[in-house]
């Protein structure tokens, strides 16, 4: 029985997205909690594995976004102590954070991503130029090894080039330039390998960057999208192939662009989905008829029966 094991909810630590993890993890902590279950929050710093230990934690809940929490080290970690964790194991989590190897992995599996050229600190400086990239603007540029959208750019000049690409390499050793998709940017939500249903975000600032992410008010969220069926199932069945390409388990969001066409382009797989006040997955999980306990409880399970 879940009830009778005592569960330690991992956030914070040291990535960039410390803050938005913390108030996922509160979130996350305060939920089980009301629902009686014998958990304790716990600041995933560098003396984690003394802290699980001493704690006799018995089953964790990751509620780490970016860094070592959700590229797969602390899965690790989790796996070598033999605590069972709740998401995706090492190997789907290393591959979902690293937006390169991620998308080369959906080109294998026929998933269709936006055109895209990875550079690293070598080639930047004679990459500087719209002559090196084989698609027109705009791009959007971002460090391949971040999420939240932290470090992205969207360029639509020359002159903003060599600026995107160092904001970028000050948070990755590789830079991503991809195609700007025009249309509809649209994210899906799965749970234990099942589409739970989508939202269409509309941000007022130029992208959904991370201000737009997790400030009220500067994001329209429409639920369901406003697609037609035949987009909208096409973006789903797209949306589950890319979860399961990277092996991913539990929840996970899928962030796609919907083009003009109507054609589904992904953007990225995220395995710990963020769980504020403002995060797409308990919106997505409502209109699905599961409220954010209920959420929380199936993702929970979802860690031993998986892990």
């Amino acid at each position: 029985m879940l009830t009778n094991k005592k569960i330690g909810v991992l956030m914070g630590g040291k990535s960039e997205e410390r803050e938005v993890s913390l108030r996922s993890g509160n979130a996350i902590y305060t939920a089980l909690k009301d629902l009686g279950y014998d958990v304790v929050a716990i600041d995933a710093d560098s003396d984690l594995c003394q802290t699980l230990q001493r704690e006799k934690i018995e089953i964790t809940f990751i509620a780490l976004h970016g860094g070592h929490g959700e590229n797969g080290a602390v899965q690790g970690m989790l796996e070598v102590l033999g605590i069972p964790y709740t998401g995706s194991g090492v190997l789907a989590s290393a591959l979902a954070m690293d937006k390169e190897a991620s998308k080369k992995i959906f080109l294998y599996h026929k998933i269709p991503v936006p055109p895209f050229l990875v550079l690293n600190r070598e080639q930047s400086a004679r990459s500087m130029d719209s002559s090196h990239v084989g698609f027109p603007m705009p791009w959007v540029v971002k460090p391949a090894t971040e999420g939240s959208s932290i470090g992205v750019s969207i360029v639509k000049k020359e002159g903003q080039i060599r600026p995107a690409v160092e904001k970028a390499f000050s948070l990755s050793n590789r830079a991503i330039i991809e195609k700007y998709i025009e249309g509809k940017e649209v994210h899906i939500g799965m749970l234990n390998n099942r589409v739970l249903g989508g939202v269409e975000v509309r941000p007022s600032l130029e992208f959904y960057s991370y201000e737009a992410k997790y400030h009220a008010g500067l994001t329209e969220y429409i639920l369901p999208p406003e697609i037609d069926s035949e987009t909208y199932e096409r973006a789903k069945e797209t949306a589950l192939s890319a979860h399961i390409a990277l092996g991913c388990r539990g929840a996970t969001r899928v962030d796609l662009r919907i083009d003009e066409e109507g054609n589904p382009h992904v953007l990225e797989v995220n395995t710990i989905p963020g769980m504020t006040e403002t995060s797409l997955l308990p919106k997505i999980a409502r209109l699905a008829g599961l409220d954010f306990s209920a959420l929380i409880e199936d993702i929970l399970r979802g860690a031993l029966n998986e892990n």
